[in-house]
Parts: structure tokens; sequence; C-alpha cells
């Protein structure tokens, strides 16, 4: 029987087919592969490999006459800007030898040129093997075109993400209103339940179909046979996808190894993505420190303090950052899983507990401390190993988590994490005490713009008890995700009126709140589309949080359709407090009960024409269909991101209800709290990058 670490080993084995090609070779790579690789062994795999140089996929980028051989790795069609890059860089160089790389299937190429039928071999491959040629100006020239799935990142033994499809969210329902303004008036959608393959963007419909493909090159790479279930629109889109891809019905037929796949959308439990709820130490890292340039994932560690460097302005330029992928590290690696998967005090004790015993074996003059761990205390035991080369090669994997901690730790804005939990517990509480529009009230003296009585003279955020434009978005996706199941449906006109009054004074409010800002940050930049305080002006702060709040107001909706799992708030009862409810916990559960009763919200994928007569049949007679919980191996594929804590949710409900289950979660990305608001507001879900 297959276990999780032979599907967690898949992105190592595709890229070595990519490494067996750049002997001698410069290398260009997209930032989406990039990284992919980084969390493959990185950089040094290439070069390990023979590659002579690893460059970025740019047109400013070209070889010298030396370099006779390039290798293109890239996440796109070869279609458009993709083809633009890759003749600019030929022209500018002087190769004899190409090969171009990519992540897209052949057969979503031929789709892509609008050939709906299968061809034989790789035709479209083939002519872009003839166009290299004539770009680097001699037929007799060698080219070779190919698809190699690199899209997976091993980011723990639990969890593999896909940067490639990072930005695909489940649709909401300003979507549906684009959808429907292209269709006649009878054949609009009631629903984004009712939207099917055919009706979405031509580029949304690559996208997915390059999902359905590379998921059908993990399973066919394990002889897998999987039953696919799905909760959520788009999960259902994917999830009948994979289940009608022309290489899987055959592959299904003779796999040995029986698996179950359940596609969740996000927009089931936009709460537990938003909320500071998590306790969890990664959650923080990815929240506070700076991502690494080009990642959605990484981000950037303060490697200074290994260092005898002064800090100055220029110091950050003068020293590569560090990271959170250690994938040459055991001893990292089993830190990383426990910082991922467990809560934030245990995570930080463990992050001691590695710095202790690695400077014991390395004999350094460490003093034990015992009680509450400190960022200063972590640092002190870092700072031993500058004394030892050796001691910080061999460890740096573990002193890059180690810093990673302690800068989270003393960063200035982690008082406004606990304020943003404070907050959120209340708002939980109103919910169910108070009508909706008394708590939106209780929101308006949160928003403070700068230089107003209130705020502080120095134009500072730095204090806990003042947050900014992003904890207050936060806060009323938070509030507005949770705010239809909590109030009573029926809402009379009056109160109504009183809900739109008040939203109309707190766009205005938020409205003179971003414009009074003196730095925006990167949530801002990206919901305004201004890079800085000049551009912003009223007006467009004002559009671009009026389109946050028509969003805002279908959020609680997305669980409508569900006939059992349709809530995530449980009411206070006098005795216990209100109480959020994760999705996910409620999804195991129904998939883990002995008794194993269908649940009427997991809808079964792979049954085509034949499930199709069995539910005929079933009003006559009781026929039963394939469980989730039938194969020993559970994949859960969280279209839209996870979340930390929601990895050790999953731990945790496995070791409960059923120990032994073998859970691998595939998702889009793993998220910090702001990424939310990005993917809700500013992320252009129909028309997604993929180089058409």
């Amino acid at each position: 029987m297959l276990t999780t670490e032979d599907y967690t080993h898949f992105p190592v084995q595709m890229w070595e087919r990519v490494l067996s090609k750049v002997k001698k070779a410069v290398v260009f790579m997209d930032d989406k592969c990039a990284e992919s690789l980084h969390w493959c062994g990185g950089a040094a795999v290439l070069l390990d490999a023979g590659a002579r140089n690893l460059k970025q996929f740019s047109s400013f980028e070209a070889c010298g006459v030396n370099e006779p051989k390039a290798v293109f790795v890239v996440s796109t069609l070869l279609k458009g800007t993709t083809v633009e890059i890759i003749k600019d860089i030929i022209s500018l160089s002087h190769f004899q030898y190409c090969v171009v790389i990519t992540t897209v299937a052949h057969s979503v190429h031929l789709l892509a040129n609008n050939v709906t039928t299968e061809m034989e071999g790789s035709p479209v491959f083939e002519q872009f093997e003839e166009k290299l040629c004539e770009w680097m100006g001699n037929m007799n020239y060698t080219a070779e075109v190919m698809h190699v799935p690199v899209v997976f990142a091993p980011v723990s033994q639990q969890l593999l993400l896909t940067p490639m499809f990072a930005h695909l969210f489940p649709l909401l329902p300003p979507d549906l209103e684009s959808i429907n303004a292209k269709r006649p008036e009878k054949k609009k959608f009631g629903s984004l339940l009712d939207v099917d393959m055919n009706s979405l963007p031509v580029e949304l419909q690559f996208e997915i179909k390059s999902l359905a493909s590379v998921l059908n090159s993990v399973f066919e790479a394990t002889g897998t046979r999987e039953e696919s279930f799905a909760v959520g629109p788009m999960s259902r889109i994917i999830a009948g996808e994979l289940a009608n891809h022309p290489q899987a019905k055959n592959r299904r037929k003779a796999a040995p190894n029986k698996a179950s796949i359940i596609f969740v959308d996000r927009t089931m439990d936009i709460t537990g993505a938003v909320g500071h709820h998590g306790d969890n130490l990664v959650e923080k890292i990815l929240s506070l420190l700076k991502p690494l340039p080009g990642h959605v994932t990484d981000i950037q560690v303060d490697m200074l303090e290994l260092t005898s460097l002064q800090r100055t302005p220029h110091s950050q330029t003068t020293l590569a950052p560090g990271c959170l992928a250690q994938t040459q590290s055991p001893a990292a690696q089993t830190l990383w899983e426990a910082m991922l998967t467990n809560k934030h005090k245990e995570g930080v004790m463990e992050v001691r507990r590695q710095l202790v015993e690695t400077a014991s074996k390395e004999k350094l003059p460490i003093k034990m401390s015992m009680g509450r761990v400190t960022p200063e205390q972590l640092c002190s035991y870092m700072q031993l190993f500058k004394s030892s080369w050796g001691a910080l090669e061999s460890h740096c994997g573990v002193l890059q988590l180690g810093l990673a901690t302690a800068q989270t730790l003393r960063h200035p804005n982690l008082p406004r994490w606990d304020a943003c939990l404070a907050f959120e517990r209340l708002l939980l509480q109103a919910l169910g005490d108070s009508d909706f529009p008394a708590v939106l009230r209780q929101l308006l003296p949160l928003m403070k713009p700068r230089g107003g009585e209130d705020s502080t003279t120095s134009g500072s955020r730095s204090g806990e008890d003042e947050s900014g434009p992003d904890e207050m978005i936060l806060l009323l996706v938070y509030l507005y995700s949770l705010a239809d199941e909590a109030q009573p449906a029926d809402q009379d006109t009056e109160e109504e009126e009183e809900v739109e009054k008040l939203e109309r004074e707190l766009i205005g409010v938020l409205t003179l709140v971003l414009t009074r800002e003196i730095e925006l940050s990167p949530l801002v930049q990206k919901l305004t589309g201004c890079a800085n305080p000049e551009e912003l002006t009223t007006e467009r702060a004002h559009s671009a949080v009026e389109k946050m709040f028509d969003t805002l107001r279908g959020l609680s909706h997305a669980r409508d359709h569900l006939k059992q799992l349709r809530s995530v708030y449980t009411a206070s009862d006098g005795v216990h407090q209100a109480t959020y409810r994760p999705f996910l916990r409620q999804i195991l559960e129904e998939v883990f009960r002995p008794d194993r009763p269908e649940c009427p919200d997991i809808d079964y994928m792979s049954g085509g024409l034949t499930d199709l007569l069995k539910t005929g049949f079933s009003m006559f007679m009781k026929v039963s269909r394939p469980h989730p919980g039938d194969n020993p191996l559970l994949f859960l594929f969280l279209v839209g991101g996870v979340t930390p804590a929601e990895l050790r949710l999953i731990k945790e409900s496995v070791s409960t209800h059923k120990p032994g289950t073998q859970v691998l979660v595939l998702s889009t990305r793993l998220l910090r709290p702001t990424d939310i608001p990005e993917l809700l507001f500013t992320t252009q879900r129909l028309l997604p990058d993929i180089g058409v």
C-alpha cells in the first residue's frame, strides 16, 4: 500500500526529469516554477546536475557566445508573452541547443489553439521546435519542447502546494454577474452552483484543465485509482474535469492503489482563513515577516545576527536572506513540521529545545534557562554559532528557523495579532446577542484616520490598540462571513435600511482612513491599485471600498445550497459562549463516522453515467454509493488555500476519529489572514494569467 511519502516524493521525481536536461546549460525559469524548485532543493540541485547558471525568465536576460545551450522552464502556455520572451532571449544570445519545458499539458495547448479532437504525437510542441530553430538561425540546431508537471511544492510531509495555481479561487456572486452579463436573458444562471465548465471564460477553463491534468499525472505516476468528491461549486467543476479527463478513465481501470480525494471550496469557510484564532507559530511568521521576492509562500529571514556586519540602511542588500524551506537538513525539516502543525507555545518550545540540543552537540558554551521562551533568549543561543564556522554551516537550516521565530516574537506588529483575536471573539458573541446594525456600530470607533483627534501625533500605528486599514478590512471580512447565519434571515425593512445607512458610513470612514495613510500596506496597494499615497485619490479609495462591500454582502451565502453543513457558527446557549466551528472539522467528522452515513453535501463526482443510473434506481431501492472513508488514503484539496491551523486540525481529527488513516493535503497556497481580502477583492478570478 502506498503512503503519503510516495506522493510527496512525486515533485522531486518530476524535477529529476528537468535535471536530466540541464547539463552545461543556462536555465531560464519563471517565478512559479522557481518557487516549486525552491521547496525541492533549490538552485543547488540544478547546479549539482551540471547547469552553468540560473536566470530569471525575462526579455532583459541573455547569454554570451560561450553559452550555446539553454533550458527554459515555464508555468504557462507556449503562447503570447511567453513566446515573445523566449524569442527575445534567443535573439540576443548564440544558442545551438534549446530545451523548452512547460508545466501545461499538450492537450491544453491543443484547446488553446482551437483543436478539439485528440491527435497523435505532440504537433503543437513539434511546431514550436521548428520556431526555436528558426530563432537560433539554423534549422540543423537542436530544439526540444516537452511537458513536465513541475507544479507541486512539497512544503511538508502532510502538504503539497501548487504555486502555479496560487491565484485560483472559487467564484463569488460578482463573478456570477459577470458571467450572466454575457448570456441571453433566458439562459442566465440562478446561482454559482448552476455554472458549468463551458460557461466559464476560456482562460479559466484552461487553468482548470491544467490542474486536472496535473492531478492525473500524480495518480498515473503512483498507480492510483481515485474516487472524487466535492463540496462547493468550483470544486464540483474541478472534480468533474478530473473524472472526465481522457487519460484518467483508462488509468482507473488498471490502477492498483485506491484513494479518495475531496475538493473543498475555500469560500465554504472564509471565517477560518481570515481569523486570528489559529494559535500557530508559522501563521504569525508568514503574516509578520516580509515575503521572499517572487514567492507566494516563503518569507525572508534576516541573517545579520549570525554575522559580524553592522546594521546599516544597506545591510539588507549586502546579505542574502534566509528562508523557511530547509530541504537539505533532516533536523530542520523535523523542526519545521513541529512549527507548522503544533500550537504556538509548543512550536516555540521546540525551537528552543532544538537550538539547545544543537549547541550542546557542538560543545558551545550554552547557558540553560527554563520558563518562558523570549526572542532575546533564542538570539543568545544562536549567536554562539558565530564563533564556529563549521557549526554555523552544518546547522544553518535550524538557525534560519530559529531566527524566523525570534524575529516574529519581537516584531512590533505582533501585539496587533492578539488585539484582532480579542475583537473577533467580541464580534462572535455580539452577533448572537445583538442585531446586525448594533454589531456594525461597534466597528466605527475602531476606524481612526491618521491625524485625527484620537490618533497618535507621530503618525505611527505600532500601538496594539491602534489598528490600521489591514486589520479593519480583516474584521469586516470576518464579520460578514458570519453575519447571515448568526442573524435571523427575515430582517424587516427598517433594519435593512439601518444596515445600508451604516454601510455607507463605514465606506466613508474607511475611505478617509485609506487616504490619510502615509505609507500603503501591500494589501491596500493591491486593493486600490496605487503604489503610493500620492496616487491614492479619494475617488479611487471610495470606488475600491464600494466594490469591497459589494463582495462582502454575499460572503455568508456561500453555504446556502448545503443541506447539513450549513453553519460554522454555534450561538451561545447561556452556559457556553458562541463559537466558531471549522468547516473542515465538520467534513472530517462526517468522513470518519463509524456508521458511515451518506452526507448529502459531499457530492460524489467519479460515477458518470453509472452513478446517474444508480440515482434513478435509488428512488425505488436502496443503492450505496462510494464513501470518502472507504479507502486507506484520503486527499483533501482546498481550492483557494489552507491555513497552518487547519493542518493541525486535520492532524488532530485523524488521530481522534481514525488513527492510522493516511491523509495528504493539497492546496493552491498556504494562507496568511491578509491573503483572503486580496483573493476576494483584487484577484482576477475569471481571467487567470496562464500565458494566453
